[in-house]
């Protein structure tokens, strides 16, 4: 029997400062931190091939993501990847994923990612105006990312995906509307368009609760999701995912792994997998982490043996997000499995859920609400 293709998620802990809304473990870049991290990752994916993966499993996307990977050199950048080439199986054709500021790649950088093997760049644009950029802390400006792209062409990337935020404070609807022209004046294959949501112990959330900030406003989030759903489809894209917008034949093949349920090795601190029906994750701590595979152990922290009952679970949580939805009847037996046949009927009641007869799939207001109704059918 042929192994599932799986997919390798590497997290890269550094960015050279936080941005307000960002909650990911992530470090302040230090050269020296930096060093030692490259040596911890490349012996922890020896490791972890050698303890986790069958013989020759084929690896269909590798992800590097982060904080920002390319606060890395491109050296360190492509020494990581060639020892995932070296001790996993590669598909013919992996899609490889860097995410990157656009402040922190010269057109030599991308010039030698694209010699090493990578196929994708994704950029952090969050914003094409930069007093949107200013509102949240967010370094970088509109210009860094117009000549990111045009450097990654240049270079011979075709697969580029722009990541961008709605629903930022003082961002109105007009101007998230010259956001995404101008982001298709860019011509990318990809774009993932992102709510913007306050989480705990941000600044963002600080300055919410001082009310230095607003919260963001629902039915304006509302309108740009809608705006966004418009203008690209109109322009081409496919919107395939709640967030996630794509040239036909561009949808990230990585991120739906995990969205359809497929297996895959996370390394790095923080990093989760899901393999063989088993979910574990790396500690998020750097030095801990260094610790453990300084004694050549690997660095997870949880590990948890699903059951039918809960695969079918995060098969319908994670399903959900796909804008094809689930099929009704997979909703209605993990409702009835755990107990959640009240919240489901609230669900589809509240018009967060709808449902065609045969697929269930969240509306544009459940979409807003995606990780709120996730908990609720946890």
């Amino acid at each position: 029997m042929t192994s599932p293709l799986l997919g390798l998620y590497l997290h890269i802990p550094f960015c050279r400062q936080r941005c307000d809304f960002c909650a990911f473990y992530l470090e302040i870049h230090r050269e020296h931190r930096a060093e030692a991290f490259v040596r911890s990752l490349t012996h922890e994916i020896t490791l972890s091939a050698q303890q986790h993966l069958a013989t020759n499993r084929p690896v269909q996307s590798v992800y590097f993501g982060g904080g920002t990977p390319t606060a890395l050199t491109i050296t360190q950048l492509t020494t990581i990847l060639s020892e995932i080439c070296t001790h996993l199986s590669l598909t013919s054709d992996c899609e490889i994923t860097v995410e990157a500021h656009p402040s922190t790649v010269s057109e030599k950088d991308l010039t030698q990612l694209y010699q090493a093997g990578v196929t994708r760049m994704s950029f952090g644009a969050e914003s094409m105006e930069d007093s949107d950029l200013a509102r949240i802390g967010r370094p970088g400006s509109v210009s860094e990312t117009v000549t990111a792209v045009a450097r990654a062409r240049a270079a011979g990337f075709t697969n580029i995906n722009l990541d961008v935020m709605y629903g930022l404070p003082g961002q109105r609807l007009e101007s998230w509307q010259r956001t995404l022209a101008h982001c298709l004046a860019l011509a990318p294959t990809h774009l993932s368009c992102y709510a913007l949501t306050v989480e705990e112990d941000t600044r963002l959330a600080a300055n919410i609760q001082r009310q230095r900030s607003p919260e963001p406003d629902e039915g304006l989030q509302i309108e740009m999701d809608e705006a966004a759903q418009r203008i690209l489809g109109d322009a081409g894209y496919e919107r395939y995912e709640v967030s996630n917008y794509a040239k036909p034949g561009y949808a990230c093949r990585h991120n739906l792994l995990y969205w359809t349920n497929g297996e895959y090795l996370g390394c790095g601190p923080s990093a989760q997998s899901y393999l063989d029906g088993t979910r574990f994750g790396n500690v998020a701590d750097l030095t801990v982490y260094e610790t453990a595979l300084t004694a050549s152990r690997l660095p997870i922290e949880d590990r948890t043996r699903l059951s039918n009952d809960e695969q079918l679970r995060d098969a319908v949580i994670f399903g959900l997000r796909l804008i094809r939805g689930i099929p009704s009847q997979h909703l209605h037996r993990h409702a009835q499995n755990y107990g959640h046949a009240t919240v489901t009927a609230q669900l589809l009641a509240q018009q967060l859920i709808e449902e065609d007869g045969e697929y269930s799939r969240l509306s544009a207001r459940g979409r807003l609400h995606a990780d709120t109704i996730a908990g609720q059918l946890y």
